[in-house]
């Protein structure tokens, strides 16, 4: 997914700057994440990495986390039917099959995000790389059940799932010829 691929051992020597343009894009318009967690390197791990970055994200006020959830865009939305987010969202709905949808799915869609943003006040976020369509729709109704607080949790973990696919695209853990 990356175009720019670069290993572990090269982006623990980087300044910040480059660790920011290559971690801070794995958190959906918030390279707060990558900045904050560019201090607590040198990183031993992939996971070592990962756990930083969630570590962060851990420790961020409510409002800062509220900020994290809320930067993502709903799944077949109309800014992402319009080509209108970020290449990696793109990428991540189209590997759901949440480009190629009836008329009727994407009114399915709609009326989910409508319902979510109604009850949440942000939009719905799910691992789209890990799910399909149909596991997607499916997951609407169980989680419009929960709390705000239980939902604002579940999106969370979600996020850290997405970071983390993005990471390992981003990083390897020991390329020899990678570039920053």
């Amino acid at each position: 997914m990356s175009a720019a691929r670069t290993d572990l051992r090269r982006l623990n020597t980087a300044d910040r700057a480059v660790f920011v343009a290559v971690c801070g894009p794995l958190f959906e318009g918030s390279p707060w994440v990558a900045e904050r967690a560019w201090a607590r390197g040198p990183f031993a791990t992939i996971d070592e990495l990962h756990a930083a970055l969630m570590g962060v994200v851990a420790a961020s006020t409510d409002e800062e986390k509220l900020a994290l959830v809320a930067a993502h865009p709903d799944l077949v939305g109309r800014l992402a039917r319009q080509g209108a987010v970020s290449d990696l969202s793109k990428t991540e709905q189209t590997a759901a099959g949440l480009d190629v949808l009836s008329a009727d799915e994407i009114a399915r869609f709609e009326s989910y995000n409508a319902a979510y943003r109604e009850k949440f006040g942000f939009p719905f976020v799910i691992c789209a790389r890990q799910n399909r369509k149909e596991a997607i729709l499916a997951a609407f109704p169980v989680r419009l059940a929960h709390t705000r607080e239980e939902e604002i949790a579940a999106a969370l973990v979600e996020v850290g799932k997405i970071a983390r696919l993005r990471l390992v695209d981003a990083v390897a853990e020991g390329e020899k010829n990678a570039a920053v």
